[in-house]
């Protein structure tokens, strides 16, 4: 650690993932303070982080961006890295992070983020590089409110970094399709909420232009099969947001 960089807290959100957070918490151990903040884990997920040294905070679940900025508003320090238990910090992204630190060219950075999926990690299509905005100073950002889909919300360049984010669920097929499902549940609770409607031409348009644009354009097709089960999911995704939009507003109407 630099003696002359700025001090930083991870901060990382929890719901039963002692499986995972054990290499999340080891990948952040450069941090100035590592917080973890807790919806209700009844696995193990919180003494495996105060056993890792970790400052532990319990906090009911409020969905992934009001959850997140909780956690922000929690730290020790103004610079945060905010993570999730299945990530973790690859050396080369350590280095850049304390380097950035030591003299900071912006208050908001971005990093890739390499996705593992189905035993691959993935590095085209919509997995690579997965551009994600992690590492800021809370002066300057701030998540979004959003149930799903969260974003840093900021009015600045980001830096950017090098290295990579390592996401690796440890999922299984069936699993990730129940997750996507939920998603996609909130996602079109969130639509209906803004305002928005849905249409047939979404719903053939929306997934056409995803798969052309991630295995095509940004060459998907290069990771083999896993690379094509996941753009494919990721467009039935968003088949299924609109669909399910669709049938939210049909059942509003009709109240």
């Amino acid at each position: 650690m630099s003696s002359s960089r700025a001090p930083l807290s991870a901060v990382i959100i929890t719901q039963d993932a002692a499986t995972q957070l054990g290499e999340c918490l080891a990948s952040a151990a450069f941090a100035d303070e590592i917080l973890v903040v807790d919806s209700g884990s009844g696995d193990g997920t919180v003494e495996l982080a105060a056993h890792h040294g970790a400052r532990v905070v319990r906090k009911e679940w409020m969905g992934f961006g009001r959850q997140k900025r909780f956690a922000v508003e929690q730290a020790a320090n103004d610079w945060v890295l905010c993570l999730d238990a299945d990530e973790r910090v690859s050396p080369e992204l350590a280095r850049s992070i304390e380097h950035a630190l030591d003299a900071p060219v912006s208050p908001v950075y971005r990093m890739a983020r390499c996705n593992r999926f189905l035993g691959r990690w993935l590095r085209h299509g919509e997995g690579y590089p997965d551009w994600s905005t992690r590492l800021f100073d809370r002066r300057a950002a701030r998540w979004s409110d959003d149930p799903v889909h969260e974003k840093v919300l900021y009015a600045v360049t980001p830096g950017t970094l090098a290295g990579d984010l390592l996401h690796d669920s440890a999922e299984d097929l069936g699993r990730y399709l129940e997750k996507q499902n939920r998603y996609s549940t909130l996602a079109a609770r969130q639509m209906l909420e803004q305002g928005r409607g849905g249409s047939a031409l979404q719903l053939l348009l929306s997934p056409l232009v995803r798969f052309i644009k991630f295995y095509f354009l940004r060459l998907g097709f290069l990771d083999g099969v896993p690379g094509l089960v996941h753009i494919a999911i990721g467009c039935l995704a968003s088949f299924m947001k609109y669909a399910k939009l669709i049938e939210l507003r049909r059942a509003a109407e009709t109240r």
